[in-house]
């Protein structure tokens, strides 16, 4: 499935690390398009183990990750407004 992943990590409670983490963990499966988005293809498998990477760094009370779903990315409109910086323009 195609993914779009966005998190939002407050910065109390050591934040700034939390966050480094949340960043280098969703690297790993995912391609970094801007500021706190990533995106890519993805399995239900692979999610489940993003989630259970993440979750020691997601404090419930102060943070939140999004993930939108979609069967494939063609299903997907993707529109610019502003700067286009398009990181996914490499794929075929």
């Amino acid at each position: 499935m195609y993914v779009v992943l966005v998190y939002d990590i407050n910065q109390e409670k050591q934040g700034q690390k939390r966050w480094a983490h949340v960043f280098k963990i969703c690297k790993k499966y995912l391609t970094h398009i801007q500021n706190s988005v990533f995106e890519g293809e993805i399995s239900k498998v692979q999610i489940e183990k993003l989630q259970q990477e993440l979750k020691p760094y997601i404090d419930k009370h102060l943070d939140s990750v999004i993930i939108f779903k979609s069967r494939q990315e063609k299903w997907l409109d993707k529109e610019f407004w502003g700067k286009e910086e398009d990181m996914t323009s490499f794929f075929l």
